[in-house]
């Protein structure tokens, strides 16, 4: 007769190890992936472009090979390489004003009511309204070129900046208010130790919208001011290489301008994760 014995059962221990092996080979195999990826379709996505040219045998003032473009970008480098300095510095000094401006007014928007019934409708129009369409009128009321184009870009910039803060500042936990206002905070204190730190996410997210649409700004920009000679940026080359039909300098033109684009994004990602890191949800790593 066999004895009726219970199955032998794992060790606890067996399996919060089991478990936590698991949680740590997803977190490896994600974490190469994420950089593994992108660069593995990238690369994929050059040599389909280059296979198209070569075995279609099209000519290169239509469509240059990606080596052709790289060539072109480092014999031009001492002629591009101003372009984007010029180009870097608008965006830049247009995304500084853009944080300035966008923070200051949703502050003052949130503290009077009056003042967010009188002024939004105009940040609104200026949001809605192509640069396009206004770009020419600033060059021809704004005599200093480099303030023409800070402005153009500066408009592009500002709107996600505003909103993004305003709503922040708006979210802040109405209990905690009515805390604060039980012991007679001033608003100074309410903005200072509630309402700033509750739309520092808010902010970023805004920020990190604000700096691709900077650098669109800038470009814009150039493209309608159509600047010459010294302090030309890289939309003028651009202007100007397709007028001469030089394509490949075109293409090395928008690589710099897209690895200025891809800088800023993970510029202001990294800000995203340094500040919100320890705190809250969005940047928070759980394990799954």
């Amino acid at each position: 007769m066999a004895e009726n014995r219970p199955l032998p059962l794992a060790e606890p221990a067996e399996l919060y190890d089991e478990e936590e092996a698991r949680f740590a080979r997803a977190r490896r195999t994600e974490a190469v992936a994420k950089w593994l990826l992108p660069v593995l379709v990238m690369v994929l996505a050059i040599y389909g472009w280059d296979r198209l040219v070569v075995l279609n045998d099209i000519p290169k003032y239509i469509l240059p090979t990606p080596g052709l473009v790289v060539q072109t970008l480092i014999a031009d480098w001492s002629l591009l390489f101003p372009a984007m300095l010029v180009t870097l510095q608008i965006t830049l000094a247009a995304l500084a004003v853009a944080v300035t401006g966008g923070v200051l007014l949703a502050i003052l928007f949130t503290q009077s009511r009056y003042a967010e019934m009188s002024f939004f409708p105009f940040a609104v129009i200026l949001q809605v309204t192509p640069i396009v369409s206004v770009a020419p009128l600033i060059f021809i009321y704004v005599e200093n070129r480099y303030v023409a184009l800070l402005l153009c870009a500066w408009i592009v910039a500002f709107f996600p900046i505003l909103a993004n803060t305003t709503l922040g500042l708006k979210s802040a936990d109405h209990n905690l208010r009515d805390l604060m206002t039980i012991y007679r905070a001033t608003r100074w204190q309410r903005l200072r130790f509630l309402q700033l730190p509750s739309a520092l996410p808010y902010f970023l997210g805004g920020l990190r919208i604000a700096g691709g649409l900077s650098l669109i700004g800038a470009v814009v920009a150039e493209y309608v001011a159509g600047t010459g000679g010294i302090g030309s940026g890289l939309a003028f080359r651009i202007l100007e290489a397709g007028y001469r039909l030089n394509i490949p300098r075109m293409y090395a033109a928008l690589l710099l301008i897209a690895l200025m684009g891809v800088v800023i994004f993970m510029a202001t990602a990294l800000l995203n994760h340094l500040l919100l890191r320890k705190w809250h949800e969005s940047a928070l790593k759980r394990e799954s």
